[in-house]
């Protein structure tokens, strides 16, 4: 009897034992084949992604996809929508869904809510609008009105978007927070802080409960009305629901009121509640700390962000510099900008700004420089940026030649993605007419010209400086009219004065 019963434990351990391998290579080939549909989705997004800078066309791209019988159905090419959407490609993304709709795929309303916001962001709200009308009452449902309200939000189209608001109550389509959320938000970005509260009693009447993203509005609006028992009310009414934005909230709003002590509590409860594998929020926190001046905080949490994050990268360096900066601690900003320097991978010229800013705060004039002389041998990026900074503290030290030189270098760089700023210029302008240096004034629109034609507020300027001067020029006028420059009522006061 022993026998058969060692018999029959040996063969369910066996049984077992292949069922434990059955099951584990099922598990592994499906982990197999996760990884080869995620492998396949990245390729394929990867390719869509780079059509812009390749000049390529989405339909032919598509096409040929399908047609090397790479299989992707309606879902993927929606997910590849949505992350063309994610990473600011809205005109790539809805491209996808002008190719799904030649290949007659059914959109449902979630899909023509995706495509509504992307005809808005590329083709304007009136675009929006007409592809709205033009949908089958089917798919006029929460989703695509949701997608228009927002919309209206968006573009701060108040009128519009409160009758939006009303037309979908009526319809019974407010069922959640979410329509609430895209008002309150427009009002935030009106300034409108005194409507958010209303429209938080209003949700309640419609028994929609408040939800983090609709609290952490009421926060900020009770915040930029100076109304802190408002505040208190709102996260006492929260309890156990705070989250990592209340408490970001809550210690930006006490921090404006001067009022450190809770600012800092905040800070500690919001330090619980955050992601460690997120570089943004130590980001966050050290900026937060430089601005309630506590210098101690802001080591700490730094100490914390190397320890979890050992590979310091320039967003880091730069939130760590910037922070620094707040509280004016030059030996610091030194330090990382020295430790930066000899372990970055890619020179970043925002890091460099900040430490070239840094030593102009301290009238430091020939070290900014020489942080500027060292991104030249090592920067690929634009260097416009640093050398405005030199530029601007020169025209305050009455330095315009050195200054006009650092403009010339700079219209060198050929850096087209960057604008001066018309406050430059005008400081520019102002020294020269001040100085009644008239060549100055010449040499500073020869070279504005290299980079871009003059447009009329520098003319005028010029001509400021010609009258301030005293100087006369007969073909002022002629200039003028050869540059398509409209001579308006200001314009031809001046012009009495120097070219009668």
């Amino acid at each position: 009897m022993m026998t058969m019963y060692s018999a029959s434990r040996v063969a369910r351990r066996f049984c077992a034992t292949l069922a434990t391998a059955r099951e584990a290579i099922v598990g592994e080939a499906a982990a197999a084949a996760t990884r080869k549909t995620a492998k396949k989705h990245s390729s394929v997004y990867k390719k869509l992604s780079n059509l812009g800078s390749r000049g390529g066309k989405m339909e032919e791209t598509l096409n040929k996809l399908t047609m090397e019988g790479i299989t992707i159905i309606k879902h993927d090419f929606v997910r590849y929508a949505k992350d063309l959407r994610k990473n600011r490609l809205p005109q790539r993304a809805l491209e996808v869904f002008e190719w799904m709709e030649k290949k007659e795929i059914a959109f449902t309303g979630s899909d023509h809510a995706i495509r509504l916001d992307l005809i808005a962001k590329t083709k304007g709200l009136e675009a929006a609008e007409s592809y709205f009308n033009t949908l089958d009452p089917s798919s006029k449902n929460r989703s695509s009105y949701g997608s228009l309200l927002n919309c209206y939000c968006v573009e701060r189209e108040e009128d519009k978007a409160k009758s939006h608001f009303d037309e979908m109550v009526d319809l019974n389509l407010v069922t959640n927070s979410l329509p609430f959320n895209n008002l309150m938000a427009m009002y935030l970005r009106l300034g409108q802080y005194d409507k958010i509260p209303a429209l938080v009693v209003a949700m309640k009447e419609k028994n929609i409960s408040p939800c983090a993203i609709t609290y952490s509005m009421w926060i900020q609006s009770c915040g930029s009305l100076n109304d802190l028992d408002g505040v208190e009310k709102v996260v006492e009414e929260m309890k156990g629901d705070s989250s990592w934005d209340t408490f970001a909230n809550l210690a930006s709003i006490y921090a404006k009121a001067g009022l450190y002590g809770k600012a800092e509590a905040s800070l500690k409860s919001l330090e619980e509640k955050m992601n460690p594998h997120k570089r943004d929020s130590y980001h966050f926190l050290i900026s937060l700390y430089a601005g309630i001046s506590n210098a101690s905080e802001v080591y700490r949490v730094w100490e914390l962000l190397k320890k979890r994050h050992p590979n310091v990268n320039n967003s880091s360096c730069l939130a760590m510099m910037q922070a620094l900066s707040r509280l004016n601690d030059m030996e610091g900003i030194k330090k990382i900008f020295k430790e930066w320097e000899s372990t970055c991978w890619t020179y970043d010229m925002r890091v460099a700004n900040v430490m070239i800013s840094s030593y102009l705060k301290e009238n430091m004039y020939e070290e900014a420089e020489a942080v500027l002389d060292g991104a030249v041998k090592k920067c690929k990026g634009q260097l416009s940026k640093g050398r405005q900074l030199l530029m601007v503290h020169l025209l305050k030290n009455d330095q315009a030649g050195l200054a006009l030189k650092h403009l010339e270098a700079a219209v060198l760089d050929q850096d087209k993605n960057w604008s001066w700023s018309s406050e430059l210029i005008g400081s520019f302008f102002l020294h020269f007419e001040k100085s009644k240096d008239v060549d100055g004034a010449e040499e500073l629109c020869k070279t504005l010209a290299k980079w871009s034609p003059l447009g009329s507020e520098s003319y005028t300027l010029l001509v400021k400086t010609y009258v301030a001067a005293e100087r006369a020029c007969h073909g002022m006028r002629e200039r003028l009219e050869e540059q398509g420059i409209e001579i308006d009522g200001e314009m031809e006061g001046l012009l009495s004065k120097i070219c009668p």
